[in-house]
This record gives structure tokens, C-alpha cells and sequence, in this order.
């Protein structure tokens, strides 16, 4: 079991830059698929990147395709989400997920409270 917690969300002028962290408690963190998924005012909460566990296969939504980069240190339990070029419509609350099963697509198992980013055009 994992419990993540996320940090580093802010405010940042379009074209900025912002790194997220989500550090996870628990022993088995290297076991567990990590993601990421954000939700904006009056959407759905959405897929946005995620992460093997010895980071070797990443996935990211079109909408942030090179843009945004995801990366774990299993030897701290985090999971990090490099953003750059940052547009106003990625606004949102920012989750981190825990996960297991086929790595094309993971079943979500622990959340995170979620840290804002907000974008200002």
C-alpha cells in the first residue's frame, strides 16, 4: 500500500515552466505503476501521463505530448511531472495515482489530495 502526496503546483504565466512531485509513503512503491491525471473546473478528471515501475514505458495524453515529462527516483518514492510551455487550458488539479496491471492500461488503485496549477495567459 502507497499513499501519495502530491507538491509544487503554483501559478505561472503561459510559456512558463513548473515541476510537480508526488512522493509516495510505503515500501512497495517501486511495485506500482505511478500517474498522473488532472482535473479543471467543470471537467472530467483526465489521463495525463504515467509511468512503469523502473520507468522504462511512458504514456502521455496528446494534449501535453511534448510538453510535459514524466520520471521516478524509486530511491526517494517520488514520481515528478516536468512541465514546460505551459498554456492557460492546463489549469487544473493536478493527481497522482498509484496503479497496477498492463502497463498500457492500469488499473488505479491510491490517490493523492491533488496540488493546483494555474496558468495565466
Amino acid at each position: 500500500q502507497v499513499q501519495p502526496v502530491e507538491s509544487g503546483g503554483g501559478l505561472v504565466q503561459a510559456g512558463g515552466s513548473l515541476k510537480l512531485s508526488c512522493a509516495a509513503s510505503g515500501r512497495s512503491f517501486s511495485l506500482y505503476i505511478m500517474g498522473w491525471f488532472r482535473q479543471a473546473p467543470g471537467k472530467e478528471r483526465e489521463f495525463v501521463a504515467h509511468i512503469s515501475w523502473n520507468g522504462g514505458s511512458k504514456y502521455y495524453a496528446d494534449s501535453v505530448k511534448g510538453r510535459f515529462t514524466i520520471s521516478r527516483d524509486n530511491r526517494k518514492n517520488t514520481v515528478y511531472l516536468q512541465m514546460n510551455s505551459l498554456k492557460p487550458e492546463d489549469t487544473a488539479v493536478y493527481y497522482c495515482a498509484a496503479g497496477h496491471g498492463d502497463i498500457a492500461s492500469p488499473v488505479w488503485d491510491y490517490w493523492g489530495q491533488g496540488t493546483q496549477v494555474t496558468v495565466s495567459s
